[in-house]
């Protein structure tokens, strides 16, 4: 039972959902990635956020250039933090694409080479994903000089009206993307809209405002921070990194419900990053 689950959450086909008239979300089995830009609008410029699992950089590709032409690139790669789901065809796709990518600067030692991760912690729930999790790489990888730090001034480059939030918890450089003019927000992995650690959930692609995965998540209070924070902005439009978008009343619900209740809703009551 667990092996077939596993099974079609590895060969379910991507889907693609248009958000907004200028983000493309692609929907992978595991981790989403965002494409920003417009065709019609700003010469057809555009950015990835995220870089998803290895081996997707032709699907990536393929569903840029079909947006945006034959041999189209982005302006740059944002990345919302380096964990291996978020950055697995990252080097698949530089070496097609000669591109900067960002991120926090806090981020940078595990996107450099010189810091790994802490291993995954399996036994924070009784989930399929979170018992396998200790397979997950948490390994660091090397950009060099391709990957720098996001500007001090919280703007996010080759995204004009968008800024960056520094939202630890799941990592330590965590940020989330927010727009103000329409109440956007690109959440990562600060919140999930279902439930990351269940195989069920991820394959059901149900729609639930929870916590950060928990099994890579390594300091809860700051976590729980960045989930206040983020619920403070009242976003009318959240993109996940697991689950689908969600808007309006019942985003805003959930998402409040989660603050003011994170403690028993996401914190899990054992495990070795517990404080």
């Amino acid at each position: 039972m667990q092996e077939n689950i596993l099974q079609q959450i590895t060969q379910k086909p991507m889907g693609y959902q248009q958000v907004t008239p200028d983000i493309m979300l692609l929907e992978f089995p595991f981790v989403n990635v965002c494409i920003i830009g417009d065709p019609k609008t700003n010469n057809g410029e555009w950015v990835l956020i995220g870089a998803g699992m290895a081996h997707t950089s032709k699907d990536i590709i393929q569903a840029a250039e079909a947006r945006f032409g034959k041999g189209s690139q982005p302006k740059a790669i944002i990345l919302t933090h380096g964990h291996f789901d978020h950055v697995g065809a990252i080097m698949e796709l530089l070496n097609q694409w000669n591109v900067p990518v960002y991120a926090h600067e806090l981020e940078l030692p595990y996107l450099t080479g010189a810091m790994d991760y802490p291993p995954a912690d399996p036994t924070v729930n009784d989930g399929l994903i979170t018992k396998i999790s200790p397979t997950f790489p948490n390994k660091s990888i090397n950009l060099g000089n391709r990957v720098r730090p996001l500007p001090a001034d919280g703007n996010v480059p080759s995204m004009p009206g968008w800024r960056w939030i520094h939202t630890p918890g799941h990592s330590p450089g965590h940020v989330a993307l927010y727009r103000e003019s329409d109440r956007t927000l690109i959440a990562g992995d600060a919140f999930t809209t279902l439930k990351q650690d269940y195989a069920e959930s991820v394959l059901a692609k149900e729609k639930e405002v929870n916590g950060p995965p928990a099994y890579f998540t390594m300091d809860w209070q700051a976590a729980e921070k960045s989930v206040r924070t983020l619920k403070d902005l009242h976003p009318q439009i959240a993109v996940s990194s697991h689950g689908r978008p969600m808007e309006g009343k019942e985003l805003n619900e959930q998402l409040t419900n989660l603050a003011n209740n994170f403690a028993s809703l996401a914190v899990p009551n054992y495990g070795k990053y517990i404080q």
